[in-house]
């Protein structure tokens, strides 16, 4: 499974880059069979959202290391080095660009952009 990664370099620009996650066989809910499972990582809450159609952003860094798994909708991004990102319905993108100049975010069409946050410690 691959997803995306949105962090800041020590300059202070963003950058975005793909990261495969890896599984490791294990009896997760006895008595089901083993299933692959990644790494765990901590998280404190989550919150859904919902980006309005026609919703769109200047440049910002992440309130805080977060993940954004998109439900429905098409969002566009782009990071201060200049790349840009289409994200849609079950993509992934782990947001780490707390600092520096951040990233842009517009929905694209004409429908609304629905999304889960999950705040990671």
């Amino acid at each position: 499974m691959k997803y995306l990664r949105l962090y800041a370099d020590q300059n202070g620009e963003s950058h975005a880059e793909e990261i495969e996650a890896t599984f490791e066989m294990q009896q997760y809910a006895p008595p089901a069979p083993e299933f692959g499972i990644s790494t765990p990582t901590d998280a404190a809450r989550y919150v859904f959202v919902n980006f309005p159609a026609n919703w769109t952003s200047e440049l910002h860094p992440s309130p805080r290391r977060q993940l954004l798994v998109m439900i429905s909708g098409q969002l566009k991004g782009g990071t201060s080095d200049g790349n840009t990102l289409i994200l849609n319905s079950g993509d992934v993108l782990l947001m780490e660009d707390t600092t520096g100049k951040g990233h842009t975010a517009e929905t694209l069409g004409n429908d609304p952009v629905h999304a889960i946050m999950i705040h990671l410690e």
